[in-house]
């Protein structure tokens, strides 16, 4: 049994997402933690929503709330939105907990005395209309490498370059629209990522087996241009962690707070320490996952995120924990994804561009989502939604392959043979067929869910429900019955428990379908057997089954238009 740590980017506080968002990181990684306890192996898979920074102080701005308020609720939201898609997190944790505010604070000390933070003086943006400096996101303007017009003071949304407030185009203040700026003298406190880089270099060279998109857009910004620079950690805001060494405010640093992207990562250690909390243990518990000296040593570290998150996990990140000093976990692999985009653009929260979570959820159960997004993952290059797809997808693959798999074998077995599974006839060379070509689908399968190849793994789930649908189809039971009945009865135990092998290996992908087909099955056995042939006699003769309820239901022309009108890509 190994030992899997599982880390999604954390969300934005400010809103409800939409499904590029989910499809770029919680939605695989719960894929792939679903997998991975499937196989026996103990997880511990980790999210929050991050709370700090000018997104949380501008949204609960615009909703007229404090922001610790706003972002309670927020919490509570993307919180029951989650439980909603079905994301199995151990822990979803806030990243303006105590657990967070300590562990940031120890690590700016660390980096302290270790002589990796340097206070600076730097020229700011500050709003004379609005009476204060505009740090990072308070500060719009037109991106001087792409020309996207509302690019914001980090990062433009549009080519993902990191910006500095001060390199945008005609700047605007994000508050008022004011142009009425100056700028002015601060201090700051530097995190010294250049005096680092080696050591960052070496260790993301040593990353051999990590995705091609992963490791070029971090060699791109460790190496282009002047390469990797020093960066500010803190920020003139009222919401975030203070300025602190240990318990004692930061000299020159008053009133200040830690920039929302150095503390937001370190977040996923402390929504450890908050599941250790929640779960009445002590640190030992939550340590043993992240630190090296206190049994982390043999855990696998997986983090995944959409490419605009990579530079900051590649970078910023792994020189906090390097320089610290201590024995923290460094990610072992990134799993990195493109963009989805919607329908000829792109999804937006900012611009309230798209089909956002809530909205999905309130037309579809979570499972028709999960299907299409993971199976159209934005891997090896961007993808696209478009509700024709979806359509298709939705009624080829899960209502015509998978479901009506399940509803002929069930319905053909309770219509000859009554509520148990029946006795008769042995396995003969169709089924034999049939188990030599689910053995090796299955490997493959295992082996792209291993190396986290979702729409690989997709394909290959598709090909083994097709297998089913072709032996069926083949042996036809219907037939068999009127002439050789124990065949007929043969024919139906593997197809029933063929279905349990589905549920089985479905549960990671559409795990609400799988539940009601193992409920139908009168199964609780959810071991994942490496033989197949052992998997197809697991329900034995006698065993009561039930006719499951429709799987899923077809998505008609008139729903399809109606939607396409509905969500037209402005959330009101």
């Amino acid at each position: 049994m190994a030992r899997i740590l599982i880390t999604s980017a954390i969300p934005y506080i400010n809103g409800i997402k939409h499904l590029g968002n989910l499809v770029g990181s919680q939605l695989p990684a719960d894929l792939f933690a679903r997998y991975m306890r499937a196989r026996g192996h103990e997880v511990m898979f980790i999210c929050a929503t991050d709370e700090h920074g000018t997104p949380a102080e501008l949204a609960a701005a615009k909703a007229g709330k404090p922001v610790e308020d706003y972002c309670a609720e927020m919490h509570t939201v993307q919180a029951d939105l989650a439980k909603g898609f079905r994301l199995s997190f151990d822990h979803f944790g806030r990243s303006s907990s105590e657990r967070n505010r300590k562990l940031t604070q120890h690590f700016a000390g660390k980096l302290a005395e270790n002589g990796y933070i340097e206070e600076r003086a730097e020229r700011q943006v500050y709003s004379i209309d609005d009476g204060r400096f505009l740090p990072d996101r308070y500060i719009e303007g037109t991106c001087p490498n792409c020309g996207y017009d509302r690019a914001r003071g980090d990062q433009c949304e549009n080519c993902t370059k990191q910006l500095d407030p001060t390199d945008l185009i005609n700047p605007r203040s994000a508050i008022s629209g004011s142009t009425n700026l100056e700028v002015r003298e601060t201090k700051h406190l530097y995190l010294r990522q250049r005096a680092l880089k080696d050591r960052i270099a070496a260790w993301i060279d040593s990353k051999t087996d990590w995705p091609i998109l992963t490791t070029s857009i971090a060699k791109k910004w460790l190496n282009d241009g002047d390469g990797l620079q020093d960066r500010g950690i803190t920020r003139d805001l009222y919401w975030g962690v203070p300025v602190m060494k240990g318990d004692q405010p930061w000299p020159g640093m008053e009133g200040k707070v830690f920039y929302v992207w150095f503390d937001a990562p370190i977040e996923y250690i402390a929504a450890t320490a908050e599941w250790a909390d929640k779960n009445g243990l002590d640190d030992a518990a939550w340590q043993r996952w992240w630190r090296n000296d206190k049994g982390a040593e043999d855990v696998t570290y997986y983090e995944f995120m959409g490419k605009d998150n990579v530079p900051f996990h590649t970078l910023s990140f792994p020189a906090t924990i390097l320089g610290s000093g201590e024995p923290w976990k460094l990610v072992d692999y990134l799993k990195s994804f493109n963009y989805l985009n919607y329908d000829g653009g792109q999804f937006s929260t900012s611009q309230g561009r798209g089909v956002f979570m809530d909205q999905a959820l309130s037309i579809l159960p979570a499972d028709y989502w999960r299907w299409w997004l993971l199976s159209h993952a934005p891997e090896s290059s961007d993808s696209e939604f478009t509700w024709e797809n979806f359509q298709a997808s939705v009624n080829k693959d899960l209502a015509d392959v998978l479901g009506n798999f399940v509803s002929r074998v069930t319905k053909f077995a309770v219509s000859k043979f009554g509520n148990a599974v029946p006795a008769g006839g042995d396995y003969g060379p169709q089924e034999q067929a049939l188990i030599e070509e689910l053995t090796g689908r299955i490997r493959d399968y295992e082996s792209f869910m291993q190396a986290m190849e979702v729409r690989k793994a997709a394909t290959e789930l598709r090909a083994i429900w097709v297998a089913g649908n072709e032996y069926l189809q083949a042996a036809a039971p219907w037939s068999a019955v009127k002439t050789d009945p124990a065949r007929a009865e043969a024919i139906i135990r593997l197809g029933l428990n063929l279905i349990r092998l589905y549920a089985i290996l479905s549960q990671p992908f559409i795990p609400d379908a799988a539940q009601a087909m193992m409920s139908a099955l009168g199964s609780q056995d959810h071991t994942w057997s490496a033989d197949v042939a052992q998997a197809l006699d697991a329900l034995p003769a006698g065993h009561g089954f039930a006719v499951p309820e429709n799987l899923f239901r077809k998505i008609t022309d008139e729903e399809r238009a109606d939607w396409q009108t509905r969500f037209g890509g402005i959330r009101s």
